[in-house]
Protein backbone atom coordinates (compact mmCIF):
# COMPACT_ATOMS: atom_id res chain seq x y z
CA UNK A 1 0.00 0.00 0.00
CA UNK A 2 3.07 2.42 0.57
CA UNK A 3 4.02 1.79 -2.85
CA UNK A 4 1.03 2.54 -4.56
CA UNK A 5 0.11 5.53 -2.16
CA UNK A 6 3.50 7.30 -3.06
CA UNK A 7 2.90 5.98 -7.08
CA UNK A 8 -0.63 7.78 -6.91
CA UNK A 9 0.76 11.25 -5.46
CA UNK A 10 3.49 10.99 -8.36
CA UNK A 11 0.57 10.52 -10.93
CA UNK A 12 -1.62 13.36 -9.27
CA UNK A 13 1.60 15.74 -9.41
CA UNK A 14 2.36 14.90 -12.41
CA UNK A 15 -1.11 15.71 -14.21
CA UNK A 16 -1.26 18.98 -12.30
CA UNK A 17 2.12 20.25 -13.87
CA UNK A 18 0.84 19.04 -17.28
CA UNK A 19 -2.36 21.38 -16.32
CA UNK A 20 0.45 24.08 -15.53
CA UNK A 21 1.89 24.05 -19.19
CA UNK A 22 4.77 22.52 -17.78
CA UNK A 23 6.97 20.11 -19.99
CA UNK A 24 5.83 18.92 -23.61
CA UNK A 25 4.13 20.11 -25.34
CA UNK A 26 5.14 23.56 -23.72
CA UNK A 27 8.07 22.69 -24.20
CA UNK A 28 10.95 21.02 -26.11
CA UNK A 29 10.44 16.85 -26.07
CA UNK A 30 14.56 17.14 -24.59
CA UNK A 31 13.88 20.14 -22.17
CA UNK A 32 14.77 19.87 -18.84
CA UNK A 33 11.02 20.62 -17.63
CA UNK A 34 9.77 17.54 -19.89
CA UNK A 35 12.72 15.26 -18.70
CA UNK A 36 11.64 16.10 -15.12
CA UNK A 37 7.70 15.33 -15.99
CA UNK A 38 8.58 12.17 -17.89
CA UNK A 39 10.61 10.59 -14.97
CA UNK A 40 7.85 11.51 -12.44
CA UNK A 41 5.25 9.10 -14.58
CA UNK A 42 7.84 7.06 -15.39
CA UNK A 43 9.73 6.37 -12.09
CA UNK A 44 7.33 8.22 -9.92
CA UNK A 45 4.14 6.59 -10.79
CA UNK A 46 4.18 3.40 -13.61
CA UNK A 47 7.43 1.68 -11.48
CA UNK A 48 6.65 2.42 -8.03
CA UNK A 49 3.26 1.07 -8.71
CA UNK A 50 4.53 -2.17 -10.55
CA UNK A 51 7.53 -2.61 -8.01
CA UNK A 52 4.40 -2.40 -5.25
CA UNK A 53 2.96 -4.60 -7.38
CA UNK A 54 5.19 -7.10 -7.92
CA UNK A 55 6.06 -7.60 -4.40
CA UNK A 56 2.51 -8.76 -3.38
CA UNK A 57 1.54 -10.90 -6.64
CA UNK A 58 5.16 -12.36 -7.60
CA UNK A 59 4.54 -14.86 -4.69
CA UNK A 60 0.80 -15.94 -6.71
CA UNK A 61 2.23 -16.49 -9.98
CA UNK A 62 5.26 -18.59 -8.00
CA UNK A 63 3.38 -20.15 -5.22
CA UNK A 64 6.43 -19.03 -3.11
CA UNK A 65 6.79 -16.68 -0.22
CA UNK A 66 9.07 -13.03 -1.57
CA UNK A 67 12.37 -13.70 -0.69
CA UNK A 68 12.67 -11.12 1.78
CA UNK A 69 9.57 -9.15 3.18
CA UNK A 70 11.85 -6.15 5.25
CA UNK A 71 13.41 -5.53 1.51
CA UNK A 72 10.74 -3.66 0.23
CA UNK A 73 10.59 -0.58 2.56
CA UNK A 74 14.41 0.51 2.39
CA UNK A 75 14.41 -0.07 -1.74
CA UNK A 76 11.15 2.24 -1.07
CA UNK A 77 13.23 5.08 0.78
CA UNK A 78 15.92 4.91 -1.84
CA UNK A 79 13.68 4.81 -5.16
CA UNK A 80 11.73 7.73 -3.50
CA UNK A 81 15.21 9.72 -2.73
CA UNK A 82 16.86 8.79 -5.62
CA UNK A 83 14.03 10.44 -7.48
CA UNK A 84 14.07 13.23 -5.46
CA UNK A 85 17.58 13.90 -6.13
CA UNK A 86 16.79 13.16 -10.26
CA UNK A 87 13.92 15.76 -10.30
CA UNK A 88 16.26 18.01 -8.14
CA UNK A 89 19.07 17.99 -10.68
CA UNK A 90 16.75 18.52 -13.56
CA UNK A 91 15.12 21.66 -12.31
CA UNK A 92 19.08 22.73 -11.60
CA UNK A 93 19.31 22.42 -15.84
CA UNK A 94 16.27 24.47 -15.75
CA UNK A 95 17.77 27.02 -13.65
CA UNK A 96 14.59 26.61 -11.02
CA UNK A 97 16.96 25.66 -8.27
CA UNK A 98 20.44 27.20 -8.24
CA UNK A 99 22.27 24.95 -5.53
CA UNK A 100 25.05 23.54 -6.88
CA UNK A 101 24.96 19.98 -5.45
CA UNK A 102 25.60 16.63 -7.20
CA UNK A 103 22.01 15.93 -7.74
CA UNK A 104 22.54 13.17 -11.30
CA UNK A 105 25.23 11.03 -9.24
CA UNK A 106 23.72 11.19 -5.70
CA UNK A 107 20.12 9.88 -8.05
CA UNK A 108 22.31 7.20 -9.86
CA UNK A 109 23.62 5.47 -6.52
CA UNK A 110 19.96 5.96 -4.82
CA UNK A 111 18.31 4.92 -7.97
CA UNK A 112 20.80 2.17 -8.08
CA UNK A 113 20.68 0.63 -4.78
CA UNK A 114 17.30 1.15 -4.91
CA UNK A 115 16.13 -1.07 -8.26
CA UNK A 116 19.07 -3.59 -7.38
CA UNK A 117 17.23 -4.11 -4.39
CA UNK A 118 13.66 -4.98 -6.38
CA UNK A 119 16.22 -6.87 -9.03
CA UNK A 120 17.25 -8.85 -6.10
CA UNK A 121 14.81 -9.93 -3.82
CA UNK A 122 12.04 -10.53 -6.96
CA UNK A 123 15.18 -12.25 -8.84
CA UNK A 124 15.68 -14.74 -5.75
CA UNK A 125 12.09 -14.94 -5.45
CA UNK A 126 11.60 -16.01 -9.33
CA UNK A 127 15.15 -18.31 -9.24
CA UNK A 128 13.74 -20.50 -6.41
CA UNK A 129 10.41 -21.38 -8.08
CA UNK A 130 12.13 -22.82 -11.26
CA UNK A 131 10.82 -23.97 -13.61
CA UNK A 132 9.00 -20.92 -14.17
CA UNK A 133 4.91 -20.58 -15.11
CA UNK A 134 4.60 -18.19 -18.14
CA UNK A 135 3.10 -15.25 -16.50
CA UNK A 136 6.12 -15.40 -14.01
CA UNK A 137 8.84 -15.52 -17.24
CA UNK A 138 6.60 -12.35 -18.69
CA UNK A 139 8.27 -11.00 -15.43
CA UNK A 140 11.71 -12.22 -15.67
CA UNK A 141 12.12 -10.59 -19.29
CA UNK A 142 10.64 -7.50 -18.03
CA UNK A 143 12.83 -7.14 -14.89
CA UNK A 144 15.60 -7.74 -17.52
CA UNK A 145 14.31 -4.96 -19.44
CA UNK A 146 14.52 -2.64 -15.76
CA UNK A 147 17.85 -3.64 -15.57
CA UNK A 148 18.87 -2.13 -18.77
CA UNK A 149 16.61 0.85 -17.98
CA UNK A 150 18.60 1.54 -15.43
CA UNK A 151 22.01 1.01 -16.73
CA UNK A 152 21.52 3.43 -19.52
CA UNK A 153 19.72 6.11 -17.53
CA UNK A 154 22.89 6.06 -15.02
CA UNK A 155 24.96 6.48 -17.73
CA UNK A 156 22.82 9.33 -18.54
CA UNK A 157 22.66 10.82 -15.52
CA UNK A 158 26.67 10.59 -15.32
CA UNK A 159 26.88 12.59 -18.44
CA UNK A 160 24.79 15.56 -17.65
CA UNK A 161 26.70 16.00 -14.61
CA UNK A 162 29.90 15.69 -16.62
CA UNK A 163 31.33 12.83 -14.32
CA UNK A 164 32.22 10.69 -17.31
CA UNK A 165 33.49 11.93 -20.72
CA UNK A 166 34.57 8.41 -21.96
CA UNK A 167 33.39 7.98 -25.59
CA UNK A 168 31.47 5.46 -25.39
CA UNK A 169 29.23 7.20 -22.70
CA UNK A 170 28.53 10.49 -24.93
CA UNK A 171 27.31 7.83 -27.60
CA UNK A 172 24.85 6.50 -25.32
CA UNK A 173 24.25 10.20 -24.37
CA UNK A 174 23.40 11.78 -27.58
CA UNK A 175 21.59 8.61 -29.53
CA UNK A 176 20.34 6.23 -26.84
CA UNK A 177 17.19 7.65 -25.84
CA UNK A 178 15.01 5.78 -28.24
CA UNK A 179 16.88 2.46 -26.57
CA UNK A 180 15.89 4.09 -23.06
CA UNK A 181 12.50 4.43 -23.52
CA UNK A 182 11.95 1.08 -25.53
CA UNK A 183 13.82 -0.79 -22.74
CA UNK A 184 11.70 1.32 -19.62
CA UNK A 185 8.61 1.92 -21.61
CA UNK A 186 8.13 -1.66 -24.04
CA UNK A 187 10.62 -4.07 -21.66
CA UNK A 188 10.25 -3.28 -17.87
CA UNK A 189 6.80 -1.64 -17.55
CA UNK A 190 4.75 -3.57 -20.85
CA UNK A 191 5.92 -7.03 -20.87
CA UNK A 192 5.49 -7.30 -17.56
CA UNK A 193 2.28 -5.79 -17.38
CA UNK A 194 1.58 -8.81 -19.68
CA UNK A 195 2.46 -10.92 -17.56
CA UNK A 196 0.69 -10.02 -14.30
CA UNK A 197 -2.27 -8.72 -16.52
CA UNK A 198 -2.93 -12.47 -17.73
CA UNK A 199 -2.66 -13.72 -14.08
CA UNK A 200 -4.93 -11.11 -12.67
CA UNK A 201 -7.84 -10.97 -15.35
CA UNK A 202 -7.84 -14.76 -15.55
CA UNK A 203 -8.30 -14.53 -11.48
CA UNK A 204 -10.66 -11.66 -11.36
CA UNK A 205 -13.02 -12.99 -14.14
CA UNK A 206 -12.60 -16.66 -13.30
CA UNK A 207 -11.55 -17.50 -16.54
CA UNK A 208 -9.09 -20.26 -17.46
CA UNK A 209 -5.31 -19.71 -16.99
CA UNK A 210 -3.99 -19.33 -20.75
CA UNK A 211 -0.90 -21.30 -22.02
CA UNK A 212 -1.69 -21.48 -25.75
CA UNK A 213 1.02 -21.25 -28.78
CA UNK A 214 0.13 -17.42 -29.18
CA UNK A 215 0.85 -16.65 -25.20
CA UNK A 216 4.60 -18.29 -25.30
CA UNK A 217 4.68 -16.33 -28.95
CA UNK A 218 3.58 -13.18 -27.23
CA UNK A 219 6.50 -13.92 -24.81
CA UNK A 220 8.85 -14.65 -27.54
CA UNK A 221 8.28 -11.74 -29.80
CA UNK A 222 8.50 -9.80 -27.00
CA UNK A 223 11.90 -10.81 -25.55
CA UNK A 224 13.04 -10.85 -28.92
CA UNK A 225 11.78 -6.96 -29.64
CA UNK A 226 13.68 -6.33 -26.56
CA UNK A 227 17.06 -7.96 -27.23
CA UNK A 228 16.81 -6.45 -30.69
CA UNK A 229 16.36 -2.70 -29.38
CA UNK A 230 18.69 -2.86 -26.16
CA UNK A 231 21.49 -5.25 -27.52
CA UNK A 232 21.15 -4.44 -31.09
CA UNK A 233 20.85 -0.71 -31.01
CA UNK A 234 23.14 -0.17 -28.40
CA UNK A 235 26.07 -2.42 -30.53
CA UNK A 236 25.01 -0.11 -33.45
CA UNK A 237 25.34 3.42 -31.36
CA UNK A 238 29.07 2.02 -30.27
CA UNK A 239 29.82 1.03 -33.53
CA UNK A 240 28.45 4.00 -35.18
CA UNK A 241 26.28 2.61 -37.06
CA UNK A 242 22.51 3.71 -37.94
CA UNK A 243 19.90 2.24 -35.56
CA UNK A 244 16.92 2.54 -38.48
CA UNK A 245 17.07 -1.14 -39.48
CA UNK A 246 17.28 -2.51 -35.59
CA UNK A 247 14.26 -0.15 -35.15
CA UNK A 248 12.21 -1.65 -37.85
CA UNK A 249 12.91 -4.83 -36.73
CA UNK A 250 12.12 -4.57 -33.18
CA UNK A 251 8.94 -2.67 -34.51
CA UNK A 252 7.98 -5.55 -36.29
CA UNK A 253 8.54 -7.54 -33.18
CA UNK A 254 6.56 -5.28 -30.57
CA UNK A 255 3.77 -5.56 -32.98
CA UNK A 256 3.62 -9.33 -33.57
CA UNK A 257 3.44 -8.96 -29.58
CA UNK A 258 0.57 -6.41 -29.21
CA UNK A 259 -1.55 -8.18 -31.67
CA UNK A 260 -1.32 -11.85 -30.25
CA UNK A 261 -1.68 -10.00 -26.85
CA UNK A 262 -4.66 -8.77 -27.55
CA UNK A 263 -6.07 -12.09 -29.12
CA UNK A 264 -5.01 -13.23 -25.87
CA UNK A 265 -7.03 -10.90 -24.03
CA UNK A 266 -10.12 -11.34 -26.19
CA UNK A 267 -10.21 -14.93 -25.29
CA UNK A 268 -9.88 -14.34 -21.88
CA UNK A 269 -13.38 -12.34 -21.59
CA UNK A 270 -14.37 -14.69 -24.25
CA UNK A 271 -13.81 -18.13 -21.63
CA UNK A 272 -14.49 -16.52 -18.94
CA UNK A 273 -17.05 -17.97 -16.25
CA UNK A 274 -17.92 -14.46 -14.51
CA UNK A 275 -20.76 -13.63 -16.97
CA UNK A 276 -21.09 -9.56 -15.59
CA UNK A 277 -17.63 -7.96 -15.88
CA UNK A 278 -16.66 -6.04 -13.38
CA UNK A 279 -15.64 -2.61 -13.52
CA UNK A 280 -11.54 -3.08 -13.20
CA UNK A 281 -12.54 -5.81 -16.43
CA UNK A 282 -14.00 -3.21 -18.63
CA UNK A 283 -11.70 -0.50 -18.15
CA UNK A 284 -8.24 -3.27 -18.30
CA UNK A 285 -10.53 -3.47 -21.72
CA UNK A 286 -9.69 -0.01 -22.73
CA UNK A 287 -6.55 -0.17 -21.65
CA UNK A 288 -5.81 -2.65 -23.71
CA UNK A 289 -7.45 -1.18 -26.66
CA UNK A 290 -5.53 1.99 -26.43
CA UNK A 291 -2.26 -0.26 -26.76
CA UNK A 292 -3.65 -1.58 -29.66
CA UNK A 293 -4.18 1.49 -31.16
CA UNK A 294 -0.76 2.97 -30.54
CA UNK A 295 0.72 0.21 -32.00
CA UNK A 296 -0.91 0.90 -35.19
CA UNK A 297 -0.60 4.03 -34.99
CA UNK A 298 3.31 3.38 -34.92
CA UNK A 299 2.94 1.49 -38.17
CA UNK A 300 0.96 4.38 -39.93
CA UNK A 301 3.02 6.99 -39.02
CA UNK A 302 6.41 4.58 -39.30
CA UNK A 303 5.33 3.80 -43.17
CA UNK A 304 4.43 7.79 -43.39
CA UNK A 305 7.85 8.89 -42.44
CA UNK A 306 6.13 10.91 -39.48
CA UNK A 307 6.82 9.10 -36.29
CA UNK A 308 9.66 11.34 -35.28
CA UNK A 309 7.05 14.40 -35.56
CA UNK A 310 4.29 12.40 -33.57
CA UNK A 311 6.39 10.33 -31.39
CA UNK A 312 5.46 12.28 -28.04
CA UNK A 313 1.68 11.77 -28.64
CA UNK A 314 2.44 8.06 -29.53
CA UNK A 315 4.03 7.93 -25.90
CA UNK A 316 1.74 9.67 -23.93
CA UNK A 317 -0.95 7.39 -25.36
CA UNK A 318 1.01 4.31 -23.97
CA UNK A 319 2.02 6.02 -20.81
CA UNK A 320 -1.84 7.25 -20.36
CA UNK A 321 -3.86 5.00 -22.06
CA UNK A 322 -2.27 1.89 -21.67
CA UNK A 323 0.46 1.71 -18.85
CA UNK A 324 -1.66 3.77 -16.53
CA UNK A 325 -5.04 3.04 -17.76
CA UNK A 326 -4.54 -0.65 -16.57
CA UNK A 327 -2.98 0.28 -13.85
CA UNK A 328 -5.38 2.31 -12.06
CA UNK A 329 -8.18 -0.64 -13.38
CA UNK A 330 -6.40 -3.08 -11.44
CA UNK A 331 -5.42 -0.47 -8.40
CA UNK A 332 -9.45 -1.12 -8.19
CA UNK A 333 -9.71 -4.29 -7.58
CA UNK A 334 -5.94 -4.55 -5.50
CA UNK A 335 -6.90 -2.56 -2.93
CA UNK A 336 -9.80 -3.87 -1.86
CA UNK A 337 -8.53 -7.28 -2.25
CA UNK A 338 -5.83 -6.61 0.00
CA UNK A 339 -8.23 -4.38 2.79
CA UNK A 340 -10.64 -7.15 2.39
CA UNK A 341 -8.14 -9.48 3.78
CA UNK A 342 -6.38 -7.89 6.22
CA UNK A 343 -9.95 -7.12 7.94
CA UNK A 344 -11.81 -9.92 7.42
CA UNK A 345 -9.20 -12.90 6.83
CA UNK A 346 -9.07 -13.25 10.89
CA UNK A 347 -12.80 -14.12 11.06
CA UNK A 348 -13.31 -15.86 7.86
CA UNK A 349 -15.93 -19.08 8.94
CA UNK A 350 -16.18 -17.32 12.31
CA UNK A 351 -18.75 -14.84 11.06
CA UNK A 352 -20.47 -13.19 8.32
CA UNK A 353 -18.51 -10.98 6.28
CA UNK A 354 -18.81 -8.94 3.01
CA UNK A 355 -17.92 -9.81 -0.29
CA UNK A 356 -14.61 -8.37 -1.70
CA UNK A 357 -17.22 -6.61 -4.13
CA UNK A 358 -19.19 -4.86 -1.26
CA UNK A 359 -15.90 -2.49 -0.37
CA UNK A 360 -16.49 -0.72 -3.77
CA UNK A 361 -19.45 1.17 -5.07
CA UNK A 362 -18.82 1.19 -8.87
CA UNK A 363 -21.60 2.92 -9.92
CA UNK A 364 -19.91 6.08 -7.98
CA UNK A 365 -16.35 4.83 -9.69
CA UNK A 366 -17.50 4.28 -13.02
CA UNK A 367 -18.13 7.94 -14.15
CA UNK A 368 -14.19 8.88 -13.06
CA UNK A 369 -13.00 5.98 -15.14
CA UNK A 370 -15.03 7.50 -17.87
CA UNK A 371 -13.87 10.85 -17.39
CA UNK A 372 -9.92 9.45 -17.22
CA UNK A 373 -10.07 7.36 -20.75
CA UNK A 374 -11.75 9.91 -22.46
CA UNK A 375 -9.35 12.67 -21.15
CA UNK A 376 -6.30 10.42 -22.23
CA UNK A 377 -7.50 10.12 -25.64
CA UNK A 378 -8.53 13.95 -25.74
CA UNK A 379 -4.93 14.51 -24.82
CA UNK A 380 -3.35 12.27 -27.44
CA UNK A 381 -5.77 13.93 -30.08
CA UNK A 382 -4.38 17.25 -28.91
CA UNK A 383 -1.13 16.11 -28.98
CA UNK A 384 -1.42 15.11 -32.82
CA UNK A 385 -2.55 18.77 -33.55
CA UNK A 386 0.30 20.66 -31.89
CA UNK A 387 -2.27 22.36 -29.49
CA UNK A 388 -0.73 22.92 -26.59
CA UNK A 389 -4.06 24.68 -24.73
CA UNK A 390 -6.34 22.12 -26.13
CA UNK A 391 -3.69 19.62 -24.09
CA UNK A 392 -3.70 21.48 -20.96
CA UNK A 393 -7.81 21.18 -20.57
CA UNK A 394 -7.92 17.32 -21.37
CA UNK A 395 -5.12 17.08 -18.68
CA UNK A 396 -7.26 18.82 -16.34
CA UNK A 397 -9.98 16.38 -17.14
CA UNK A 398 -7.57 13.61 -16.50
CA UNK A 399 -6.73 15.09 -12.97
CA UNK A 400 -10.35 15.18 -12.38
CA UNK A 401 -10.73 11.95 -13.72
CA UNK A 402 -7.63 10.64 -11.34
CA UNK A 403 -7.95 12.24 -8.17
CA UNK A 404 -11.78 10.97 -8.51
CA UNK A 405 -10.30 7.37 -8.83
CA UNK A 406 -7.87 7.84 -6.24
CA UNK A 407 -11.07 9.06 -3.42
CA UNK A 408 -12.59 5.78 -4.24
CA UNK A 409 -9.53 3.87 -3.27
CA UNK A 410 -9.30 5.47 -0.57
CA UNK A 411 -13.06 4.83 0.09
CA UNK A 412 -12.99 1.11 -0.07
CA UNK A 413 -9.61 1.23 2.32
CA UNK A 414 -11.59 3.00 4.91
CA UNK A 415 -14.53 0.47 4.07
CA UNK A 416 -16.94 3.78 3.98
CA UNK A 417 -19.25 2.02 0.95
CA UNK A 418 -19.49 -1.42 3.33
CA UNK A 419 -22.43 -1.15 5.57
CA UNK A 420 -21.96 0.35 9.16
CA UNK A 421 -24.12 -2.90 10.37
CA UNK A 422 -21.40 -5.45 8.65
CA UNK A 423 -18.10 -3.06 8.29
CA UNK A 424 -16.60 -4.51 11.75
CA UNK A 425 -17.79 -8.08 12.68
CA UNK A 426 -16.17 -9.25 16.31
CA UNK A 427 -12.45 -10.10 15.73
CA UNK A 428 -11.54 -8.22 12.37
CA UNK A 429 -9.21 -5.47 12.16
CA UNK A 430 -9.21 -1.52 10.71
CA UNK A 431 -6.96 -1.86 8.46
CA UNK A 432 -4.34 1.51 8.31
CA UNK A 433 -4.38 4.03 5.37
CA UNK A 434 -1.16 3.50 3.71
CA UNK A 435 0.54 0.78 5.21
CA UNK A 436 -0.70 -2.87 4.56
CA UNK A 437 -0.32 -5.69 7.14
CA UNK A 438 -0.56 -8.59 4.82
CA UNK A 439 2.39 -11.04 3.61
CA UNK A 440 3.25 -12.91 1.00
CA UNK A 441 2.70 -16.01 2.50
Amino acid sequence: MSYFAAALVALLAAESLMVAGWGFPNAPIRAPATLLLVHLVVLGWLSLLLCGALFQFVPVLVARPLHSATLPLPALVLLLGGLAALLTGFLGLDGTVAVALPFFPVASVLLAAGFSLVLWNLGRTLWTARPLGLPARFVAVGLLGLAATVAIGITFALVLAGDTTTPAALRIFAYGLPIHIVAGLGGWLTLTAMGVSYRLLAMFMLAPELDRPSTRAVLRFGAWALGVAVLGGTTAVLANHGTASVFVAAGVLGLLTVILYARDIAHLYRARKRRVIELNGRMAAAAVGSLLLAALLIVVLGSMGALARHAGAVVFLIAFGWLSGLGLAKLYKIVPFLTWLECYGPVLGKAPTPRVQDLVAEQHARKWFGLYFIAAWAATVALFLDSAWAFRVAAAMLLVGTAGIVLQLVRARRLDDVPASARFPAGSMRPPLILSLTRSH
